[in-house]
């Protein structure tokens, strides 16, 4: 009988990806009516929201990054615990070394960091359309 599971977090990644995939273009296109609209001067306003749009761009991909690293790090843990438990206990059996389970294993830890890399970004974005929405 094939190994299937339903994943939760696959489709919590989903999610976020589409929410990120929707703010994203409306924050550009709210940021670059202000650019054209400011011209070749531009307010104290303007000036502390193009401050911003760097800075936040350089931080939520430092928090991403970082966020990857401890994510990867922690599921190979996880993954090499795993995979040293099933050879040293050999009286479980070939169900320890299940292939479904090790791939379910791999796929979820990987779709683990993809989510702690989305979070920063995603949080982000969505923030900067609802607070750009409102001005």
């Amino acid at each position: 009988m094939p190994y299937r599971r339903t994943n939760a977090s696959a489709q919590n990644l989903a999610l976020r990806a589409f929410e990120t995939w929707w703010a994203a273009p409306q924050v550009v296109a709210h940021r670059l009516l202000r650019m054209a609209a400011a011209g070749h001067t531009p307010s104290a306003h303007d000036q502390r929201e193009y401050a911003l749009m760097g800075s936040e761009k350089v931080a939520a991909f430092y928090e991403s990054w970082n966020a990857m690293g401890w994510a990867f790090w922690r599921a190979q843990q996880r993954i090499a615990l795993s995979m040293l438990s099933a050879f040293w206990t050999p009286w479980m059996g070939a169900g320890a070394l299940d292939p479904h389970r090790l791939n379910a294993q791999w796929q979820n830890a990987m779709l683990g960091v993809l989510h702690q890399g989305l979070k920063p970004v995603h949080r982000r974005a969505v923030a900067n359309a609802r607070r750009l929405r409102r001005v």
